[in-house]
């Protein structure tokens, strides 16, 4: 397969984690700024931080990470940078989290926090990104439903709906089922993080406690015939990351990924990066590996690629005109 029309096609994500979407040179500029790092004396040892051998690893890294985000115009900065790295790969659309929770102790409010984001990225012409504050489950219950309500006061900086990421094995989403109704009866979208560092039992109380409107991962319904029955009966989105799913350790190999089967039986897959600067991947990259080792066609890559932007959190009018503009781009049909 081509990669270059790989590159120039249009295309949408679903779920990708602002902080871990930090273009490397961007992070290098602020563990500079801040220092404090005995460890990091030259950009490749920051490269080198960026190697895990399972969840838990990349939760590590995830925090070390984050002690560099210290201020609004840290986000700012950050997300600047990152609405310029997706337009880059002709990324047209993102539904994007961000974690306000993870910085609650150095002072950083949930209201503000957003705004600064949505003000480095309203610098970058020719993306749309809506933003999908995640309540973080590592902080329970209680917080999560703070920063809902933080969250629906700052509805008009494009905010479309909350996640449920973070330590999925520690904290089941059961617990977290006031919290997701409550935000459905503020008109908020929602989506939860299962069947990643949990098998299929974390998706079915996902599904059956907090009924969200998407699932992210979903890998291991694999695991459960019954809950792939169930999910495609339903028709529910799954926002898979493949090779986020490989780095993690959640699958051994891309071809033990379920993504193929799943898209054979026909669920409602799409394809994303997760965190991508954190697994070195792109969407490129993404369809690349399906193409390569588990024989996405150019057609099945154009399907995936609509699937995504019928699955966002847009209107539906919005939808469709997205839709049209993708297959009238000049390099649509050019694989």
């Amino acid at each position: 397969m081509n990669v270059n029309w790989l590159n120039t096609i249009p295309k949408a994500e679903l779920h990708l984690h602002l902080e871990g979407a930090i273009p490397h040179s961007a992070l290098w500029t602020l563990v500079q700024n801040y220092g404090g790092d005995t460890d990091l004396t030259n950009f490749e040892q920051l490269l080198s931080k960026f190697r895990y051998t399972d969840f838990p690893g990349f939760i590590e890294t995830w925090i070390w990470k984050n002690k560099f985000l210290r201020t609004y115009d840290d986000f700012s900065f950050i997300a600047e940078k990152v609405a310029l790295d997706l337009l880059a790969q002709n990324i047209r659309y993102a539904e994007m989290f961000v974690s306000p929770p993870d910085f609650r102790d150095r002072g950083l409010k949930t209201q503000q926090l957003i705004e600064a984001v949505r003000n480095g990225l309203s610098k970058v012409e020719g993306i749309t990104i809506s933003l999908v504050p995640d309540l973080v489950r590592d902080y329970g219950p209680k917080q999560a439903e703070i920063t809902l309500m933080e969250v629906n006061e700052m509805r008009e900086m494009g905010v479309v709906g909350v996640g449920l990421g973070g330590s999925e094995q520690l904290h089941p989403p059961g617990q977290f089922s006031k919290v997701f109704r409550l935000a459905k009866e503020l008109g908020l979208h929602t989506t939860i993080h299962a069947g990643e560092a949990a098998g299929p039992e974390s998706i079915w109380e996902a599904l059956l406690d907090c009924r969200p409107d998407r699932i992210g991962h979903g890998t291991r319904a694999q695991e459960d015939p019954s809950l792939v029955t169930f999910l495609h009966e339903n028709h529910t989105p799954l926002e898979m990351c493949p090779i986020s799913n490989l780095r993690t350790g959640v699958v051994h190999t891309i071809q033990d990924h379920p993504i193929r089967s799943f898209f054979d039986l026909g669920l409602q897959v799409t394809v994303n990066t997760d965190d991508p600067k954190m697994f070195g991947n792109s969407l490129v990259t993404e369809y690349e590996k399906l193409n390569k080792h588990l024989d996405f066609s150019a057609e099945d890559i154009r399907f995936l690629i609509l699937q995504a932007v019928r699955s966002s959190w847009l209107p539906e009018c919005k939808k469709e005109m997205m839709v049209a503009e993708f297959i009238s781009d000049p390099a649509w049909h050019d694989a």
